[in-house]
């Protein structure tokens, strides 16, 4: 991997991580474009983690609040005793759901879902939902009128994320709009949420990308991530403020017209489905196992 592809998916992961538009979706895309390789999925979760950086330095003052409540509840025998403390659990329990799923998909969502008619069908799906959730929901309520029920709802939600277009930001944004809540605090939340699931992810592939035979450079992972956890800061900040007075309308909009870009480009041939390595069959005596073939696209 070159430096301009480290900092390009780096500047394309940061930008895309926190909007409902699906971060591995364009990392996915982006390589095909350019015609470089599919980095794969390890180095898209590695990557993240200068996201991860980018929401624990932005929201420090809320996060220590409630790691403080989650401890003092504890001591005191009073687990759901403050707002905080409770949120703490929420994020806690809604982590299951994906780190189940994500454990049990792990070879699907590193091969086929990555499949690019998976990425361009999810993107439209889930544009779909979102648009009538945004035209359904009350957008009254509060992190502060959050409950249980609500927590495990918006976890289940996140696990979507693990379909390649669907987008973690996107998903959980929908579920916490689904419950009514107003769309800054779905996204606050949803920000929050995806700070264990994504930590998690990343130190998971980055032990394997490590142990890869064939993996960037050291200098490629880093790069991408500072520029991720730049990026990300910014893409923080301007979604917050763009959500306190406008709708999710602009990112359906687009979901739905990279989707549709995508099938066209797939059925005209500029793009294909799938690419790195596929297995084929050698020549040989019966029972020889198949050997990995470079695809060139």
């Amino acid at each position: 991997m070159s430096l301009l592809e480290a900092i390009v998916l780096g500047l394309v992961q940061g930008l895309t991580e926190f909007l409902p538009i699906s971060s591995t979706a364009h990392l996915r895309i982006a390589p095909e474009l350019f015609g470089w390789r599919d980095p794969g999925a390890a180095y898209s979760a590695v990557i993240q983690l200068g996201t991860v950086a980018a929401v624990l330095i932005y929201f420090r003052k809320d996060i220590v609040a409630l790691l403080a409540a989650f401890f003092r509840g504890l001591a005191r025998r009073e687990p759901f005793g403050t707002l905080e403390a409770r949120l703490a659990w929420f994020v806690l329990v809604g982590t299951l759901p994906i780190g189940i799923c994500g454990l049990t998909l792990k070879k699907l969502i590193e091969n086929e879902f990555r499949s690019l008619y998976v990425i361009s069908g999810s993107l439209i799906v889930l544009a779909v939902i979102l648009f009538i959730v945004e035209k359904r929901a009350s957008h009254q309520r509060t992190l502060a009128d959050m409950r249980w029920k609500d927590g495990i709802l918006i976890g289940l939600w996140q696990a979507l994320a693990l379909i390649p277009g669907a987008s973690r930001s996107g998903t959980t944004l929908t579920g916490g709009l689904s419950l009514g809540l107003k769309r800054e605090d779905a996204a606050r939340y949803s920000f929050l949420l995806s700070i264990p699931a994504t930590t998690l992810a990343g130190i998971f592939e980055l032990k394997h990308l490590l142990e890869a035979e064939s993996r960037p450079s050291a200098v490629a992972l880093w790069v991408g991530t500072l520029v991720a956890f730049v990026s990300g800061m910014a893409a923080i900040a301007w979604l917050l403020r763009f959500l306190r007075t406008r709708t999710t309308l602009v990112f359906v909009v687009y979901r739905v017209a990279l989707g549709l870009l995508l099938l066209v480009l797939l059925q005209t041939g500029k793009l294909s489905p799938l690419s790195g390595t596929e297995n084929v069959a050698v020549p040989g005596e019966p029972g020889t196992p198949p050997v990995e073939k470079q695809i060139t696209d």
